[in-house]
């Protein structure tokens, strides 16, 4: 069976399908089929001028009419879209979404911050952690940063902040809310040292490909400050034809690491696991458009 999901961010749009295999007897099998990545910088309409601006709405439409006929293709029996941060600030969020559902046959929801780091954590990571060692999920986005504290292989808590990269790149983030997000993790945290990090979002998966490191699934703080100080040293043309970054990479990428490295700082995290998955907006079928 063949299903998608939808995940309308603040910095790009992601597309994936993806084939559900079950066998009697046998563990389900998920496998990922296609993964469609399309720069739509929403946050900064929304963020800089509080609505998404007509070219973008635009663009928008046509990335989901190409959705709808992609899902003719793809056979897809079920889906679901979720749009976040961007969405959520703009003005006219709630009209974006009802001309897509009305030109392109597609349902979307504009989800709230805790909805959005239930569906994250809903990747099912825990499975793959030692459950005596306590882990702060972090998931930097480009309008905001979920935050989830696991011990004992369970959520103990989470938090959305509007801490992101789009924010944080056009001095968007509000000073109470950076200092909130330094002292929720500060007082979450106390009680679950030592922590292990878990970072996951389209800018610490690129920090970690390009430590080239085979051997390990993890980055040390003093690699990430290391790969930050090297970033910076260049210029935003040398980023993206020196490191081979993509033009709306080349630019976010340092205020995610300046996000990633505040939350273990304050959490006195060493080391941050990058599994590289990331926000898919599917929760075991719940929800899902047919």
């Amino acid at each position: 069976m063949m299903l998608a999901a939808i995940d309308i961010g603040s910095n790009a749009v992601r597309v994936l399908f993806g084939e559900v295999i079950e066998h009697k007897g046998k563990p389900t099998l998920y496998k990922k089929r296609e993964l469609l990545r399309m720069p739509i910088r929403l946050g900064e309409d929304s963020f800089l001028n509080g609505k998404i601006s007509r070219r973008q709405e635009d663009r928008l439409v046509a990335a989901m009419n190409a959705f709808s006929e992609l899902k003719k293709v793809f056979e897809v029996k079920a889906y679901r879209a979720c749009a976040t941060s961007a969405m959520r600030d703009a003005s006219n969020g709630r009209d974006v979404i009802e001309r897509i559902k009305a030109e392109c046959g597609v349902r979307i929801e504009i989800i709230d911050g805790k909805t959005e780091a239930e569906l994250i954590f809903a990747n099912h990571i825990e499975e793959t952690l030692n459950p005596k060692d306590n882990y702060l999920y972090i998931d930097v986005g480009g309008g905001s940063t979920e935050l989830t504290l696991i011990s004992n292989s369970k959520v103990v808590n989470s938090r959305s902040f509007n801490v992101g990269t789009i924010r944080m790149l056009h001095q968007r983030i509000d000073k109470d809310e950076w200092d909130d997000y330094k002292r929720w993790i500060r007082k979450n945290t106390e009680d679950y040292k030592p922590l292990i990090g878990i970072g996951s979002g389209g800018n610490i998966n690129k920090l970690y490909k390009m430590t080239a490191k085979k051997d390990t699934k993890y980055l040390s703080c003093d690699k990430i400050r290391e790969m930050s100080d090297m970033i910076n040293a260049f210029s935003y043309e040398e980023r993206i034809e020196v490191l081979g970054l993509n033009p709306d990479r080349a630019d976010v990428i340092v205020p995610a690491t300046k996000i990633f490295l505040t939350a273990m700082k304050h959490a006195e995290i060493e080391k941050i696991i990058v599994p590289q998955i990331g926000f898919v907006p599917f929760d075991n079928g719940d929800g899902c458009e047919r």
